[in-house]
């Protein structure tokens, strides 16, 4: 069985940094549920097809320099995890922001991504 911590690195790394298609795909049929649930600031889609679809589109809308970053430490329990990330040029991010999953049966059932408040800077 995959761990909590395992699938918030597959999630960043795997999905969400991976710039190669093919590779991308493969991760998604083995980290999230067929089902998955994914909601963030734009709103949520349902499916392993529209993960693909969120990651390929953020990922052909930036400059290939852009990249996630671990932005901290990882939160794991036994069926959830959390993840802060940085993402932008190497050093210099443009944006920041935490996921949060849910876990079940070794599968990432759902995805929360938040982003840093600029107005409480």
């Amino acid at each position: 069985m995959t761990s909590v911590s395992e699938l918030l690195s597959a999630n960043l790394h795997g999905v969400f940094g991976n710039r190669d298609a093919d590779a991308r795909r493969s991760t998604i049929n083995v980290v999230y549920a067929e089902d998955v649930e994914f909601t963030d600031p734009e709103g949520t889609v349902h499916g392993r097809a529209a993960v693909e679809e969120k990651a390929a589109t953020l990922l052909a809308g930036v400059p290939d320099s852009f990249v996630f970053a671990e932005d901290g430490e990882r939160y794991v329990g036994s069926d959830i995890g959390a993840l802060a990330w940085a993402f932008g040029p190497q050093g210099a991010p443009v944006a920041r922001g935490i996921d949060v999953i849910t876990v079940a049966n070794g599968y990432i059932t759902s995805v929360r991504t938040f982003f840093i408040d600029a107005a409480s800077r």
